[in-house]
């Protein structure tokens, strides 16, 4: 029985302006329309003899990324999403032997686990499945397995594999520019992929020799977390308190590089960690002069630049070797030998506590989005939009009142003792105090405009006493 696992927590801040920590890089839509966390199930679930996917991720992103697999889960009747949900990160040790542990209870200690970042491409599903057979042919015959790509380039950005056949002789960090020329015409290098394949009970005896603290309290977490769950369910949240003693660190540091029971499966996969803005930009074919555009755009003298626009055109003249990112409340303008270096503007945004580091314009809820339209300093204007049969908690605002209009669909609104219906341009008023809720009673998506009025208008000024998605 092979599990795949997928490992869902990278923030991605080299993409900003799309990625933000509210929308990681996993959630980022590609040129072709789909997530890189929808790629990452659908290859994992493709493989052959796999019914289950097993994704940890913080329990944030957990209705987002069950909205994610919907349209691809379609294409797989007979392959079931489970979770286990992290209340803050902890590293890859830390989720791996979680993961090893409910796997091996699940499905015994001999199930092998094939471990899969959620924010990394590959082209190749034919290659990639020949190396997933022989990865686990290896893990059967008592390895831990990791996955090296052969690389194309003398790349800075990756640690390297030193290898001997299938034997690893060493893991090596992120090398210069003329080491990594030098790895790359001596052969004996791969690129360390992140990925790895092994049986449940042999990563937990691992653990238990080489990171005897992290085994002894992923266990104490484990058996935390499945008491509070009553049992194994698809759905399970990591208990807090354990988990927070778990020491944090990486699987490579914890275990991989430690062990003498550790083998390597070379990929040419047509792989990428889609690590920056170039990697994005050679994902779409370029015209005669090197431009590639996603959205509209008009380009007068322009060469060799990257435009990705959501909904603005965008005009550009005399530019060369520029990325430019649109997005409704944010524009990243960078050189592309640059690329690298957004991550400090998300470091300079988080510094002054600004809002786009963490949010876009729109927002998801587990019951749809909203999208802020216009705001000032006492009133603030919203586009929601409500799934069918989806419902906002019961709640209260303290400091403001909220304003309603109805403009597609039935909404069924409790305000204070009253419930009733509202429909297509009919509105109502929630006084600040007020206990309310919305629920979406139709089959098709209720659309609504907000407007909020009042001293204080934060999305924290929010008391929620009764939740579907628990968040009360």
């Amino acid at each position: 029985m092979l599990i795949p696992v997928i490992l869902s927590g990278g923030a991605g801040t080299r993409l900003w302006p799309i990625s933000r920590e509210s929308h990681p890089k996993p959630f980022m839509k590609l040129p072709d329309g789909q997530s890189l966390i929808q790629k990452t199930f659908a290859r994992a679930a493709a493989l052959d003899g796999v019914s289950e996917v097993l994704t940890i991720t913080n329990r944030e992103y957990y209705f987002k990324s069950r909205d994610e697999y919907q349209p691809v889960r379609k294409n797989f009747p007979n392959v079931t999403d489970t979770f286990l949900l992290e209340p803050f990160g902890r590293n890859t040790a830390a989720a791996i032997a979680l993961g090893a542990l409910r796997v091996a209870e699940a499905h015994g200690e001999d199930a092998l686990m094939l471990v899969l970042p959620a924010d990394h491409l590959i082209e190749n599903q034919a290659a990639f499945a020949a190396a997933v057979k022989q990865a686990s042919a290896l893990a059967r015959q008592g390895n831990l397995v990791t996955f090296g790509i052969v690389p194309t380039a003398p790349e800075t950005g990756f640690g390297y594999i030193e290898t001997d056949g299938h034997a690893v002789k060493r893991f090596v960090e992120k090398p210069s520019l003329e080491t990594a020329q030098q790895y790359l015409e001596s052969g004996d290098y791969l690129w360390n992929s992140g990925m790895f394949c092994f049986t449940a009970g042999f990563m937990l005896e691992q653990l238990r020799v080489h990171a005897p603290a992290i085994y002894e309290h992923a266990l104490a977490s484990w058996t935390a977390t499945r008491d509070k769950a009553q049992g194994i369910s698809p759905m399970m949240e990591i208990d807090t308190e354990t988990f927070g003693a778990i020491p944090e660190n990486s699987i490579d540091y914890a275990v991989m590089e430690k062990s003498d029971k550790v083998a390597v499966v070379p990929g040419s996969f047509g792989w990428s960690d889609i690590g920056s803005w170039n990697a994005i930009c050679d994902l779409v074919p370029p015209d005669a002069a090197g431009n590639r555009v996603i959205g509209e755009a008009v380009l007068v003298d322009v060469g060799n630049t990257y435009i990705q626009s959501e909904d603005r055109m965008v005009a550009a003249i005399g530019l060369d070797n520029l990325l430019i990112i649109d997005t409704p409340d944010a524009l990243l303008v960078a050189n592309r030998e640059h690329s690298q270096e957004v991550r400090k503007v998300v470091q300079q945004l988080k510094l002054m506590d600004h809002a786009c580091h963490k949010l876009h314009r729109t927002v998801a809820r587990p019951w749809g989005t909203y999208t802020v339209l216009e705001e000032s300093a006492n009133f603030k204007i919203k586009r929601i939009v409500v799934k069918p049969g989806a419902a906002l908690s019961l709640q209260m605002h303290y400091h403001r009142s909220e304003h309603w209009v109805v403009v597609s669909g039935t909404a069924n609104i409790v305000n204070d003792n009253k419930e009733m219906l509202v429909r297509t341009n009919e509105s109502t008023y929630i006084p600040a105090g007020h206990k309310h809720r919305l629920v979406n009673p139709g089959l098709t998506d209720l659309v609504m405009i907000e407007v909020q009025s009042g001293e204080y208008l934060g999305e924290d000024d929010i008391v929620r006493f009764d939740d579907v998605y628990g968040r009360a």
